[in-house]
């Protein structure tokens, strides 16, 4: 049957699954298919293991981009066979369809309901004037003009073993490299044996990695191994590092080894921008040359449960690549017995830029507040300022809530509970701190209009968490 853009969505949905029982269904026959027919139909086919039909329909393809992550959330590893088999057709053959226009297989996660709002779209002609003039894809550095067909996938390596779709798309591409590229956007290794990881990386296009968390109980041997493989990813934004603890089996002249050749990696990323590091040892008296080989200004900064010596901070505050930071999280660090001057250096340096300022369970005490108080009331460009944590008086922080008056744009602030709320023993004295809240809210009232200013307890002994308050309500905000 014929079939024409200006054909009624229903008919033409009838006529398309009819295709998909036609058992001498060919290419030519699906080359004549209105193209606001193909995600509907191909999401029916996959959903249904009508294999010989998907390996038709692929080699058809009439978009840039297959998006089968949404579709393989049940498991179908037989239909996502199909799909390969389709392909590798095509790519052994290298003779294309008229109207095959696939550049990537898209294994990336998207929405969930992709699949069905794309194909209600196509059905009523939503999406088609969009898709036939989509702009070249641009994912990946390496695919310029006519290239290998292009895979991005997303590599969590959690376990030993891999999962069988992860393993069966390895496997495929690993005996088809001359007419593939793998491409990966985020890398998450948490902690499988890097004899597989390494596997694994040999076969990715190192420079199309964007994303990577590495989180390790122990610094060795992941991280060792691993550094050769950083410095090759040029356009990574964002790394998270987390629990990496230095052996103590590790000599300082080791650790020093260890840390030269990890932060000279640095020198290569030209384009980070986010750097998240959580409870990483080897950064104590060696954050200076991690800094210095930052090559880019850094848009967030995490530096979070480590241990700095004071030397790190002053290192800190002098770093050129901090100056536009929009995100300043050094929660967890100690600083009790440090001088604040490096932070107050900080944000002003930052003042102009800093959104996002997070500076819990730091130890900061009342003297310590008064340092940094000036540099604060200038940052507004504030949005989220966070204190939770911090043993202070009430004196101290309805200064605090003085000096932040000026913050027109801080919509979230965060504060502990006064240190006045609490017995000898350290039990919240509730009645007290209701008090505190509401003589802390006149103040506030008399200064400015609040957005949402919430009190937090410390964690409890028995469920380790903390509740939050407003300064009226009595009920937990968490």
């Amino acid at each position: 049957m014929k079939m024409s853009i200006r054909t009624p969505p229903r008919l033409l949905e009838l006529a398309g699954q009819s295709l998909l029982r036609d058992k001498t269904l060919a290419i030519s026959t699906l080359e004549e298919l209105p193209m606001e027919l193909f995600p509907p139909l191909f999401m029916e086919a996959f959903n249904r293991r009508r294999c010989e039909a998907l390996k038709l329909m692929v080699q058809a393809w009439p978009f840039r981009r297959l998006p089968l992550r949404p579709l393989m959330k049940m498991p179908c590893l037989e239909a996502f066979k199909a799909v390969l088999d389709g392909l590798d057709a095509l790519l052994t053959h290298g003779v294309r369809p008229r109207r095959w226009k696939l550049q990537v297989l898209d294994l990336q996660d998207v929405c969930e309901n992709f699949w069905m709002v794309w194909s209600e779209a196509m059905a009523h002609g939503c999406f088609l004037n969009a898709m036939r003039n989509k702009k070249p894809v641009q994912d990946c550095p390496r695919m310029r003009g006519q290239q290998p067909l292009t895979v991005f996938i997303e590599l969590w390596l959690k376990n030993r073993t891999l999962d069988e779709y992860l393993t069966c798309i390895l496997l495929w591409v690993k005996n088809r490299k001359d007419v593939l590229h793998l491409c990966c956007k985020k890398l998450k290794i948490l902690g499988m044996p890097f004899r597989n990881i390494r596997s694994i990386l040999k076969m990715v296009n190192l420079d199309c990695i964007q994303e990577v968390e590495v989180n390790c109980k122990r610094i060795l041997p992941i991280l060792t191994q691993f550094t050769p493989y950083l410095g090759q990813m040029r356009n990574l934004q964002k790394l998270v590092l987390s629990h990496m603890d230095v052996s103590r089996y590790v000599s300082p002249e080791q650790k020093k080894e260890i840390v030269a050749q990890f932060t000279t990696q640095f020198l290569k990323l030209n384009h980070l921008q986010m750097l998240y590091m959580n409870s990483v040892s080897f950064l104590e008296g060696h954050l200076d040359q991690l800094l210095s080989c930052l090559k880019t200004s850094l848009k967030i900064l995490a530096i979070t449960n480590c241990v700095l010596l004071e030397s790190d901070l002053k290192h800190l505050s002098q770093c050129p690549s901090i100056s536009q930071l929009k995100t300043l999280d050094l929660s967890g660090v100690r600083l009790a017995n440090f001088s604040l001057v490096p932070l107050q250096v900080l944000l002003e340096k930052v003042a102009a830029t800093l959104e996002y300022l997070e500076l819990d369970d730091c130890g900061i005490i009342d003297s310590q507040v008064n340092v940094i108080l000036p540099a604060l009331s200038r940052c507004f460009e504030l949005t989220t300022f966070s204190f939770c944590g911090n043993p202070i008086s009430t004196a101290t922080l309805e200064n605090l809530l003085c000096h932040t008056i000026r913050l027109n744009n801080i919509c979230l602030e965060l504060y502990p509970a006064p240190r006045e709320s609490y017995d000898a023993d350290g039990t919240l004295c509730w009645s007290r701190f209701a008090q505190l809240r509401s003589d802390l809210m006149g103040r506030v009232r008399d200064l400015r209009h609040p957005k949402r200013i919430l009190f937090c307890t410390d964690y409890c002994p028995d469920c380790g968490n903390r509740s939050f308050y407003d300064l009226e309500a009595d009920q937990c905000c968490c």
